[in-house]
């Protein structure tokens, strides 16, 4: 029996069936769970949730189950049950943003994934069954925000620190997975499907040990061959699972297959690896090498792209990998450029018309060797004449702000 009931009259021993607001606006990574203590009532008065629906069968109804010394205070809001959950919420805000505007939002659905993601591999960890239909929400708002506006939740998702590895890894292939899908012409049902198993694919790792899967060096055979494990041990995981569909778990398990048979656990080739799992390989790759880990930083995104492409021919699906390129752009968000008036500036948004034409934020002369006011420059416009000149290694000019400048582009154009 189902009731919606003022966050006010949360107790212990309730059981939370559905937060009446976002799934963002909460700050659990899951929406269905007995409430265990204070603390998750105080985390739930604290945010922006004025009201919840409750399952009494499952846990405490509002009603005094004990003698109380003083009479509770009226219910503020009808307490009289409901057959049904409540009316389903609108559609999904799926209308283009501008990256700026997406950017925002997407430091957010950041934020909580994070806590979503590691609070599911603790669970994991603790020996709990994985509830797949727990991290839908997740899945969705990632969705949302990649169909609005793709670049945003990408290139945050990359900034992530050695430490959150991890955790944020997951959430970048599935941002990574869902614009892809795009790409490919997916349905809607399909992206859905190739964002959760994004966000599943190295569950795995939640079982193979931390010194291992932290190691701040190389690793050596005997440790390189413990994780090599994780797809199948992810495999066996999700198949023990609630609502793990079968894309979850082929992704999960042939991640780290290649097209010319080299990769593992299968040995896999060509068709033999299914549209899905090829996706997973190039959205994996890709998202660890532009990444900062625990033994090594992360290479420039068009630094990776280049090297992707030497490796494509026997590592990735020829096809699979041209949408991705399309999906990121040529100069994904976040290269260091140098235009042909010698200004160097990140890239913070892709070109409407053209992969060739993204907008710059210049910042630097490299012909005076010093700072400039930044400003954007949209290379797709016919009537500006700095475009793009090439490619240029953050090392070699050692500026420590890229993320900054690209993360902040309110400068005007």
């Amino acid at each position: 029996m189902l009731k919606r009931i003022n966050v006010n009259e949360l107790r212990v021993g309730m059981y939370l069936q559905e937060f009446c607001g976002s799934w963002i606006d909460h700050p659990f990574w899951r929406s269905k769970f007995v409430i265990e203590d204070e603390n998750d009532i105080r985390l739930v008065m604290e945010s922006s949730i004025k009201e919840v629906v409750i399952d009494i069968s499952k846990g405490f109804d509002i009603a005094v189950d004990e003698p109380q010394a003083a009479e509770p205070p009226p219910p503020q809001v009808s307490t009289a049950p409901i057959a049904e959950p409540p009316p389903p919420k609108p559609a999904r805000d799926h209308e283009p943003t501008g990256i700026a505007e997406e950017m925002q939002r997407a430091a957010k659905i950041c934020a909580q994934a994070k806590t979503a993601v590691k609070g599911m591999l603790q669970e994991v960890r603790m020996g709990k069954a994985i509830d797949a239909q727990a991290v839908g929400p997740l899945v969705e708002e990632i969705s949302s925000s990649v169909i609005r506006n793709p670049g945003a939740l990408i290139s945050l998702a990359r900034l992530k620190s050695a430490d959150d590895y991890t955790y944020m890894h997951s959430v970048a292939v599935c941002a990574l997975m869902v614009a892809l899908g795009r790409q490919l012409g997916m349905k809607e049902n399909d992206l859905r499907e190739a964002g959760m198993a994004g966000l599943l694919h190295d569950i795995g790792k939640a079982v193979m040990p931390m010194d291992v899967l932290n190691k701040p060096g190389k690793l050596t055979d005997a440790e390189f061959s413990i994780i090599r494990g994780h797809p199948e041990a992810g495999y066996k995981l999700l198949k023990e699972g609630h609502a793990v569909s079968e894309v979850s778990m082929d992704v999960c398990l042939h991640h780290h297959e290649k097209v010319d048979g080299t990769g593992y656990p299968h040995g896999l080739k060509g068709d033999e690896i299914s549209i899905f799992a090829k996706m997973g390989a190039v959205c994996d790759v890709y998202d660890a090498i532009t990444s900062n880990r625990p033994y090594k930083a992360g290479w420039c995104p068009a630094e990776s792209l280049r090297r992707m492409t030497e490796w494509s021919k026997g590592h990735f699906d020829g096809r699979v990998f041209q949408a991705f390129v399309k999906s990121v752009g040529i100069y994904p968000i976040g290269t260091l450029v140098k235009l042909k008036s010698g200004k160097l500036g990140v890239v913070v948004d892709q070109g409407e018309q053209s992969l060739l034409t993204p907008k710059v934020k210049a910042f630097f002369s490299s012909k005076s060797n010093m700072r400039i006011l930044p400003e954007v420059i949209d290379t797709s416009i016919p009537s500006v004449q700095d475009k793009v000149a090439g490619i240029e290694d953050p090392k070699k000019w050692n500026f420590g702000d890229l993320s900054v400048l690209w993360g902040s582009i309110e400068a005007k154009s």
